[in-house]
C-alpha cells in the first residue's frame, strides 16, 4: 500500500504544490515476487511505477516531484518539457529513468546547425544497390531527449512537430512508425535567451506537462558531493546500482487502469471553468486551450490512479494545474512589466473558481 501524498487545496496566497512521488510499497520486494504474480495487473503497475522513484534516487538526488511528473507522462502518452540550469542533472534523469523501465533512450543536443533529417533520419543512397534506403534518426527510440530545443532554429524544431502529435515520421512521402511508448523530454535553459530561438506556441501546446527542475536542497546537494567523493560517475548506472523495476508492460497495464478510473460531470466542469477562466484573466494576452483542458483531466487521472483513488478529486486537478496548464498561457507584455507572472494567475484562477462539492 502507498502512502497518500498530501494534496491540500491551495489557498489564495499559495499556489498548489506539484504531487509528491508515492512511496515505495513494502511489498515490491524479491522476497514477494509470488504475490505480485498473484496480484492483479493494476495493482503490479502500480507498484512497480511506485519503485521507480526509489530506483532513480540511486543516482538522482532531490528531483522525486520531475521524476513522479515522468511517470505521469509516460502514462498519459504525452511530451514534457524540462526547465532548470545547467548542472541540475537532467539529462542524467532521463537516462537513469529510462534504466529502471527498461526502455531505450537517446539524446539529440539541438544547436543551431542542427538539420531536420539529423532528427528524424534521412534517404541514404547505397552505391552497391544503386538504390536509396532509410537511416532511422534518433526519433526512433522510446525516450528521446532534446537537449536545449531553444538553441536550434525553427526549421528543426518543427521536424519534432508530426513525431510529437502523430507518433510517426514521413520521408520522402513515406510515413514510418514510432516505437511504443515514445516520449518526447525536451530541456531549455530558464536564464539564458541570447543566441535562442523561443519554440512557437503550438509546439509549446503539444507538450502534456512544464516540469520545473529546481536546484537541489542543501542536504541533498552535501549527498551528492559526498556520493561523487566515493566514486559515483554518473556514466556507470549499473555501478550506483540501478536496476529495472517495471517494464513496458507494467506502462500498459497502467494506461488502462488509468481509463478506468472515474470522472463525473462536476470535475469535467471544473475543469472547464478553470481553462475559461485563464482566457478571460486581464494579465492574460493568450488562455489555454481546450487541448490543455484535456491534458489537465489526463494528467490528473493519471495522478488519481497513482495515488491509488478511483475516481477524480478537484485536489487532483488542482496538484496538476500548475505543471499542465502553465506553460500554455502568455501574458500580456504590460502586465510582465508590472511584474505579473502565470503563477501568480493560476493561483488566482484556482482561488476564484468554485470547487464542486
Amino acid at each position: 500500500m502507498t502512502d497518500t501524498p498530501d494534496t491540500t487545496p491551495a489557498t489564495p496566497e499559495q499556489a498548489p504544490e506539484a504531487p509528491e512521488a508515492a512511496e515505495v510499497p513494502e511489498s515490491a520486494t524479491s522476497d514477494t515476487a509470488a504475490v505480485a504474480d498473484a496480484a492483479d495487473p493494476a495493482t503490479t503497475s502500480r507498484e512497480a511505477l511506485a519503485r521507480v522513484r526509489a530506483e532513480v534516487a540511486k543516482a538522482v538526488v532531490g528531483q522525486d516531484q520531475v521524476v513522479t511528473g515522468l511517470v505521469i507522462a509516460l502514462l498519459c502518452r504525452g511530451h514534457v518539457l524540462l526547465e532548470g540550469v545547467p548542472g541540475v542533472a537532467k539529462t542524467l534523469l532521463v537516462r537513469t529513468l529510462s534504466a529502471t523501465i527498461g526502455l531505450d533512450h537517446k539524446r539529440v543536443q539541438f544547436t543551431p546547425d542542427l538539420m531536420p533529417g539529423d532528427v528524424t533520419g534521412s534517404l541514404v543512397y547505397d552505391a552497391r544497390t544503386g538504390a536509396f534506403s532509410f537511416r532511422e534518426g534518433p526519433v526512433f527510440t522510446n525516450l528521446l531527449l532534446a537537449d536545449e530545443i531553444n538553441r536550434t532554429p525553427p526549421k528543426t524544431q518543427s521536424s519534432l512537430l508530426e513525431a510529437m502529435e502523430e507518433r510517426q515520421v514521413t520521408v520522402d512521402g513515406d510515413p514510418r512508425a514510432l516505437p511504443e511508448p515514445f516520449l518526447v523530454i525536451a530541456t531549455q535553459n530558464p536564464v539564458e535567451y541570447e543566441g535562442t530561438y523561443p519554440l512557437p506556441e503550438a509546439q509549446v501546446d503539444r507538450f502534456l506537462m512544464k516540469l520545473p527542475v529546481p536546484l537541489p536542497a542543501r542536504d541533498a546537494e552535501v549527498d551528492v558531493v559526498l556520493r561523487h567523493a566515493a566514486g559515483f560517475n554518473a556514466r556507470d548506472l549499473a555501478a550506483a546500482g540501478v536496476t529495472t523495476v517495471a517494464t513496458s508492460a507494467d506502462l500498459e497495464a497502467g494506461r488502462s487502469a488509468v481509463a478506468q478510473v472515474e470522472v463525473s460531470p462536476a470535475v469535467a466542469q471544473y475543469i472547464v471553468d478553470l481553462c475559461r477562466a485563464t482566457r478571460e484573466a486581464p494579465s492574460v494576452a493568450l488562455g489555454v486551450s481546450p487541448r490543455g483542458a484535456t491534458a489537465l483531466l489526463a494528467t490528473a487521472r493519471a495522478w488519481a490512479w497513482m495515488r491509488g483513488g478511483t475516481f477524480v478529486t478537484p485536489d487532483d486537478v488542482k496538484a496538476l494545474a500548475e505543471w499542465t496548464l502553465g506553460h500554455r498561457i502568455q501574458m500580456r507584455a504590460e502586465a510582465e512589466l508590472e511584474g505579473v507572472t502565470v503563477a501568480a494567475v493560476l493561483q488566482s484562477v484556482l482561488a476564484s473558481v468554485p470547487v464542486p462539492r
